[in-house]
């Protein structure tokens, strides 16, 4: 009976429509997996206190969790084109949750790196690229929208994690902590992953809005390329580039920032709040400019994010107030969030969706690189000129060749 109900035929008006399932699900995964990844800055500083290693050296194993990561991304985006999200996010939970526990007996910097950067970095290899390419299977229309939505669901982890973070480790040290927020990703991510289906024909519906056409703005082709076929394009080595840059300017932020902020005199209640505000900001860009995008086009939305990005990197080289860093924060946050919505509807756009996650996987490994490459960078700028001033000038040169790269995007050719 189970085959049957597998195997009958898609409905175009189903009473309910699965798809929302899907995006709740994977929002609240979202919430879970990358509000934990995102609290690395606020157990920056109490390990470098405790084992007096260099912000290259502690950042390394962040970048490392990032190449990791990215080459992990590939692998699960082809296995969730194969076998879907329900066994991607899975491992996922559990390679992730592991590793925040492991964290916790942390002793050696070699620690540090295998279970940051390898264990940790290989369970959030399976995090974001196969639910965003899940959700792009199960939505035509408000494609963006949904996946901003979704995406929406790392600001909000963000918004909440780091000042939960920063209270559990002045009550507790900063082991005990990992040991609850391992806990938490395993428990619940695992439990999420279950409802989730690769595409509405597992469930007899078809995709949301299929029938209908394309939302106005959306003017690239849909005809469905192979990764091979994709790689012998411009657009694919444009985008690749565009989310390098876009990797390089958030991550070299989200580690850093806090550490900034206290150099600065500033509370650590107060970096991480200010954190929190780059997350809660982004929220509002994934799912104001997400829902814009439908209208307007990614390429459109990329183009306002990259300039307000560029803008508020620029503004904060010079600043030395709490305040202005809280601006900065809201004004980023949304920068980012309004990109982050956008890339997989992006490549859906250029690419089709028949091997959608693969293609995402290899793009988003340019994100990967440039997140793996920036937080490196600036923490050695810092140990050579203990300032932060020239690492931020050089995110805001990387924003705007990010800016350029796409203003250069086209449209794929359909034929």
């Amino acid at each position: 009976m189970a085959s049957q109900q597998v195997q009958q035929s898609p409905t175009a008006e189903p009473r309910f429509f699965y798809g929302y399932i899907v995006v709740v699900a994977a929002l609240f995964i979202m919430v879970v997996v990358f509000g934990v990844y995102n609290t690395f800055g606020i157990f920056f500083k109490p390990m470098l206190t405790e084992f007096g290693w260099t912000r290259a050296m502690t950042s390394g194993a962040f970048s490392l969790s990032w190449i990791m990561q990215g080459l992990l991304g590939i692998v699960m985006g082809r296995l969730n084109d194969r076998l879907g999200p329900r066994v991607v996010l899975t491992l996922c939970g559990f390679f992730s949750g592991l590793g925040y526990l492991l964290m916790s007996q942390t002793s050696a910097i070699w620690q540090l790196y295998l279970f940051y950067g390898v264990i940790i970095g290989t369970g959030m290899g399976g995090a974001f690229v196969p639910l965003a390419s899940t959700v792009a299977r199960w939505f035509v229309k408000r494609r963006t929208m949904m996946t901003g939505i979704v995406a929406a669901g790392i600001g909000a982890g963000t918004l909440v994690a780091p000042p939960v973070a920063n209270w559990l480790i002045s009550s507790y040290d900063w082991r005990i902590p990992y040991i609850i927020l391992g806990s938490i990703v395993l428990v619940f991510v695992v439990l999420a992953a279950q409802p989730l289906r690769r595409d509405p024909t597992q469930v007899g519906q078809l995709p949301y809005g299929e029938n209908e056409g394309e939302e106005p703005g959306l003017k690239f082709g849909t005809k469905a390329f192979s990764l091979k076929e994709a790689a012998y394009t411009r657009q694919f080595w444009v985008a690749f580039g565009m989310f390098f840059c876009l990797g390089f300017c958030t991550l070299t932020i989200m580690v850093h920032v806090a550490p900034h902020a206290t150099d600065l005199g500033i509370s650590a209640a107060s970096a991480a709040n200010i954190l929190a505000t780059i997350g809660g900001a982004s929220i509002v860009g994934k799912v104001v400019l997400g829902t814009a995008a439908d209208r307007i086009g990614n390429r459109q939305a990329l183009i306002i994010g990259f300039i307000l990005m560029a803008a508020a990197l620029f503004w904060v080289v010079s600043a030395t107030e709490a305040w202005i860093l809280y601006l900065f924060a809201a004004a980023f946050g949304f920068a980012y969030g309004s990109c982050a919505a956008s890339e997989s509807p992006l490549v859906a756009g250029l690419f089709g969706l028949s091997s959608h996650g693969l293609i995402l996987g290899v793009i988003g490994f340019g994100f990967t690189i440039g997140a793996s490459v920036g937080p490196f960078v600036a923490g050695y700028i810092f140990d050579v000129s203990q300032s932060y001033q020239m690492a931020f000038l050089v995110c805001a040169a990387i924003g705007v060749i990010g800016l350029v790269l796409t203003a250069l995007l086209t449209p794929t050719k359909t034929s």
